[in-house]
């Protein structure tokens, strides 16, 4: 079947009175036994007045990991499982994910390697940052919650995950959300420039080819991600409690380790590792995603620049919707919730 890229929708965040009050939904209004984990302090923030995350996670060993995840809604609803980026964590999801159980669904949001409560079983284990390691990490998880099928969700890292994971094992995805849409890495050609404007953008990537870097972020990882949150979404006006309930993340004994081997893995700084041979060659032949997919752009978004969705069109062979949205930058779940929501509704019904 071939792509049906339908023309791009502008979608505004402002002057939309139901979608302000879904923002203001909070999870204690979800049923008693929903239960939402966060490695870090439970923080009030101006915005709910209230708790929003539980101190205790879930936890559960899947593959190489001892992942931990949020979980809500019925066992039998439709599962989505929402992936979050680099520097973030689960709190992207924070208004995302009540809002879908208040639709129906189920959601599970876990804290992606090298993040929050998510460890590795043992020492011998490669910390890889590559992205066929976080794809394979998605299929894991769904094995080890008995999950056959789901819709996957993300931006950033987290989308990168959900494109791979939709590509290689189309049979488990229903549908896919990807945010800056295709975001399966051509390793190939890391090696050409992009236009300077963009490169500026990539500042991050390039610090951490070097050893300077990692020593840099292993020793400033708050201040860096504090960085990055405001050129990677220039509009948004987080403030202190918002990024201190995500900073708690990072503190994971992996993150350097991961971050580090992602970014120079992708520019061709390190090797991928042998476990992951067989899937990085599948990759490298940009597979086509052939489920139903909706993508999105932030239209202010500082790191990927949005599009009509035609240039990535050829990688999706099902039906693809693209759409942009107003006023939003890199963080696009949490910075426009009711819109991602609105997308897995959407490609649910596809």
């Amino acid at each position: 079947m071939k792509t049906e890229l339908q023309p791009v929708t502008p979608v505004s965040r402002f002057g939309d009175a139901a979608a302000i009050n879904r923002r203001s939904f909070v999870l204690s209004g979800l049923a008693a036994t929903t239960v939402l984990a966060c490695p870090v302090k439970v923080v009030a923030t101006e915005k709910t007045g209230g708790k929003m995350w539980s101190e205790v996670p879930k936890q559960t060993n899947a593959g190489v990991l001892d992942i931990g995840y949020y979980e809500a809604g019925s066992a039998n609803a439709p599962t989505v499982f929402l992936l979050h980026g680099f520097p973030y964590d689960i709190h992207s999801y924070v208004d995302v994910a009540p809002l879908l159980v208040q639709k129906g669904f189920r959601v599970v949001v876990p804290h992606l390697r090298g993040h929050g409560t998510t460890t590795f079983l043992n020492r011998s284990i490669a910390r890889s940052g590559q992205q066929a390691a976080i794809g394979k990490d998605l299929v894991d998880l769904m094995d080890a919650l008995k999950i056959d099928q789901a819709i996957f969700a993300g931006y950033d890292w987290g989308g990168r995950a959900a494109c791979v994971a939709a590509a290689l094992w189309p049979e488990r995805c229903k549908g896919l959300v990807s945010v800056n849409s295709y975001l399966i890495q051509d390793i190939a050609r890391a090696g050409e420039p992009a236009s300077a404007k963009v490169e500026r953008g990539f500042w991050y990537q390039f610090y951490l080819q070097t050893e300077r870097g990692r020593r840099g972020l292993e020793r400033h990882r708050a201040d860096i991600a504090r960085i990055m949150w405001r050129d990677n979404s220039p509009t948004w006006r987080f403030d202190d409690a918002v990024f201190a309930r995500s900073a708690g993340s990072f503190e994971n004994p992996d993150y350097v380790d991961v971050v580090v081997h992602s970014y120079r893995h992708r520019l061709g700084g390190a090797a991928g590792y042998p476990e992951y041979a067989a899937l990085e060659s599948m990759l490298a032949a940009q597979p086509q995603i052939r489920v139903p997919t909706v993508t999105l752009d932030g239209d202010s978004d500082g790191v990927v620049a949005a599009t009509d969705g035609t240039t990535t069109a050829l990688h999706f062979s099902g039906r693809r919707v693209h759409r942009v949205i107003r006023g939003v930058g890199h963080n696009l779940p949490q910075e426009a919730p009711s819109e991602f929501v609105d997308a897995v509704v959407e490609v649910s019904r596809m």
